[in-house]
């Protein structure tokens, strides 16, 4: 693991270079823009905009509303320090400690992966599942087990979306856990959510079985991480992202084990990395499982694979 805190040391104050007398808004606005736009940023105007309304604890908008305040020095400090730590990639979100995730504000440190879009798809996909599942079994109770919950974005995301439901989520990470349970409560679902704290399938309760498996499971090829871009090999963690060899050791343990602890009807739905899905069809098929549907992400990219057990 990269010592992400080394080089990523913050002058204890602004240099003079930075900026000269009292600043406004505006002002701040446009020095700290020119600062990303020559560091090569996609948008920098915006990435000055997010980390200055997150000092202020102001919307973007107010930003330009009042324009011509002069900022107090520690407000200037507080800007400048996030803006130095993101100027070396350190991602937004765990500068501002919140991550949104379809219509749920979570938050993040660097103990969670950031949640994706792609995982947005994987949750709508379980939710819809679960609508047809209990149209065709309207009187049994639904239960749904989350694995690798991180931040809990998979378990809130459907749990607010089912509330005729109990998830239970699971994560080797105490973090992790900490921080999911954290969302959840802030997003109204702690109730319906069951947290454990182990390896894998190894923490599911015994004799526990669940109407649907849902798993954004580690997938990075080992010797691939370090190829990844520096906003995330240097931040994210990587026992979030290391899946072994060819990325898919977690996979074979789901394909290997996991049958047994689906109900009739039940399925289980992950998330895989590019060029992935042969691959996982091949695994799961030799084990006994139907393929149901491989769909894609926004990028046209195969990305979500759903099955079932052949006799299941």
């Amino acid at each position: 693991m990269i010592d992400r805190k080394a080089g990523l040391q913050i002058p204890a104050r602004i240099q003079p270079s930075d900026r000269s007398g009292p600043l406004t808004i505006i002002e701040l606005l446009n020095q700290q823009s020119a600062r990303f736009t020559a560091a090569g940023f996609e948008s920098p105007r915006l990435e000055a905009e997010l980390i200055l309304a997150h000092v202020l604890q102001r919307p973007r908008l107010a930003l330009y509303l009042d324009s011509k305040r002069v900022l107090a020095e520690a407000e200037i400090q507080a800007t400048v320090g996030l803006i130095h730590r993101r100027l070396r990639h350190e991602p937004l979100q765990y500068l501002t400690g919140v991550a949104h995730f379809l219509n749920q504000t979570l938050s993040v440190s660097e103990s969670v992966l950031i949640p994706r879009p792609e995982t947005e798809r994987l949750v709508l996909r379980a939710v819809h599942f679960l609508e047809e599942h209990s149209a065709a079994q309207p009187v049994s109770p639904r239960e749904v087990l989350d694995l690798g919950t991180g931040s809990g974005c998979i378990a809130i995301g459907i749990a607010a979306r089912f509330p005729g439901l109990k998830v239970h989520a699971i994560d080797i990470s105490k973090a992790a856990l900490e921080m999911a349970f954290r969302n959840a409560a802030a997003n109204g679902v702690a109730n319906r959510i069951e947290f454990h704290s182990g390896d894998f399938l190894n923490a599911v309760p015994a004799g526990a079985t669940f109407d649907l498996i849902v798993s954004n499971p580690p997938y990075i090829p080992t010797a691939e991480i370090q190829t990844l871009p520096e906003n995330v090999r240097d931040f994210e963690p990587h026992s979030a992202l290391d899946g072994g060899w060819d990325g898919l050791d977690f996979y074979r343990v789901l394909a290997t084990s996991a049958a047994p602890r689906l109900r009739k009807g039940g399925r289980i739905l992950l998330e895989f990395g590019d060029g992935q899905a042969e691959a996982l069809i091949h695994l799961f098929q030799s084990n006994g499982w139907v393929i149901d549907s491989v769909e894609k992400d926004l990028s046209e990219r195969d990305r979500i694979l759903m099955a079932h057990p052949q006799f299941g």
